[in-house]
């Protein structure tokens, strides 16, 4: 984006020329505001950088889908050499589209139906279950198959406790203490365990408490028979607040780390199973921004607020978890920025919580300002609805060549009149 044609608040997107030959101005005019922008050098970047995360020839990458299920990117994340994890029998469907191959999916359920667990074993995608109740159920729908298990570290991590995935106080896994149950619910119902994996949990920056949960996992491990796969989980972070010089993720030293843990399990077990990391926000958090427009400013007893289209509707993260997203503004015309003060930016939704930043550092804004939610990548379009009857935007990806490319339609009033059967 050029300078001279626009006045930038922020520099994300102008160092990494994120939106190639076109400007936000223009890709909103042609695609409508708000709008969901993906960058697909930065996404390529991400997947190499977690592919070559540990030295060994059986380390794979599982990129985890619920962040981001486009089929577009999808592909791209497949073209890279990424298998990929699902959630719900919609994300098998979307992934299998995408061309991934039943092998490559691995199916991490959580309190689902007998209908869901065939739902993936008819289709040829390896399950994993999560409770002792879930593999009493998969042994009754499938008996003599295979099956991995999520079990509970013990220890979780992550910026919220909504998501935190492992410890005392979360629904996810099978504890260490029932693994004389797992085993028997296994011989009755002749089934093979064919890998363990956890997830401790969302966003965590430093890696010493997944290095301790993936020693954990390896010991739980060596309580069954050889397996194929241990699958240490996700959670890898990205700095969210990278505009005031937020470090990142020490990648190199998380995969010495785990390089190590690996070759020393392998030392002492005799085992070569294949090892697998499920990141999903890592992959794509940053290769996406959110455009919205400023609609309305306001004072309300010295408090500035700006009213933008990007309602939680759209964005859902900041309502659900308090969290940050960077921001920034663009202006066309010969009216610069002023100097930044808190400003609170807020969405079009009929709730008082609808608030995408409060008391942001911005320069006064004024109606037609152009902003950019960063990091908008993961846990974005995913979780948008359609709440107040709103539509949800475009998605628009910018190819490696600099071009714009429509993944993804905006939708249309009569999208919200098809499930009724009132769609004309």
């Amino acid at each position: 984006m050029s300078n001279d044609r626009y006045h930038i608040h922020g520099g994300f997107t102008a160092q990494t020329q994120f939106y190639g030959d076109s400007t936000p101005a223009e890709l909103m005019q042609a695609y409508g505001s708000p709008l969901y922008v993906y960058n697909e050098d930065i996404l390529r970047r991400r997947c190499r950088e977690l592919t070559g995360l540990v030295d060994h020839e059986r380390f794979e990458v599982n990129y985890s889908a619920k962040a981001n299920s486009n089929p577009q990117l999808l592909s791209i994340v497949k073209e890279e050499g990424l298998r990929v994890d699902a959630m719900s029998p919609g994300e098998i469907h979307i992934e299998l589209t995408a061309g991934f191959k039943p092998q490559d999916i691995l199916y991490i359920c959580n309190n689902v139906s007998a209908q869901e667990m065939r739902f993936a074993t008819e289709r040829g995608v390896r399950v994993s279950v999560d409770s002792l109740s879930q593999l009493e159920l998969f042994g009754q729908t499938n008996p003599g198959g295979e099956v991995a298990i999520r079990f509970n570290p013990g220890s979780g991590a992550g910026h919220h406790a909504k998501v935190v995935t492992a410890g005392k106080k979360t629904k996810f896994g099978v504890s260490p203490d029932d693994i004389p149950t797992v085993k028997a619910i296994l011989a009755r119902h002749r089934l093979r365990l064919a890998g363990v994996n956890q997830h401790i949990g969302s966003l965590f920056m430093t890696g010493e408490t997944y290095l301790e949960a993936a020693q954990t996992l390896m010991t739980i491990a060596t309580s069954f028979d050889e397996i194929d796969f241990i699958d240490f989980g996700g959670g890898f972070g990205v700095p969210y607040k990278k505009l005031s010089g937020q470090p990142r993720l020490d990648l190199k030293e998380l995969g010495k780390g785990l390089t190590r843990t690996i070759e020393r399990f392998e030392a002492e077990t005799g085992w070569t199973p294949r090892y697998h990391v499920e990141p999903g926000r890592y992959i794509c958090a940053e290769c996406g921004v959110l455009l919205g427009t400023v609609h309305a400013v306001k004072d309300v007893a010295g408090n500035a607020y700006a009213g933008t289209d990007l309602g939680f509707n759209v964005l859902s993260r900041p309502v659900l978890y308090d969290s940050h997203h960077d921001i920034e503004a663009y202006r066309g015309g010969d009216t610069p920025f002023g100097e930044s003060t808190p400003v609170t930016v807020v969405g079009n939704i009929c709730e008082t919580g609808d608030i995408i930043a409060k008391d942001r550092m911005l320069p006064e804004l004024i109606e037609n300002d152009i902003l950019a939610v960063l990091d908008a990548g993961a846990y974005g379009y995913v979780m948008s609805s359609n709440y107040n009857c709103r539509l949800r935007p475009a998605e628009v990806l910018i190819q490696s060549d600099g071009q714009p490319r429509l993944i993804r339609r905006a939708d249309t009033l009569e999208d919200l009149l098809a499930p009724y059967g009132l769609a004309s």
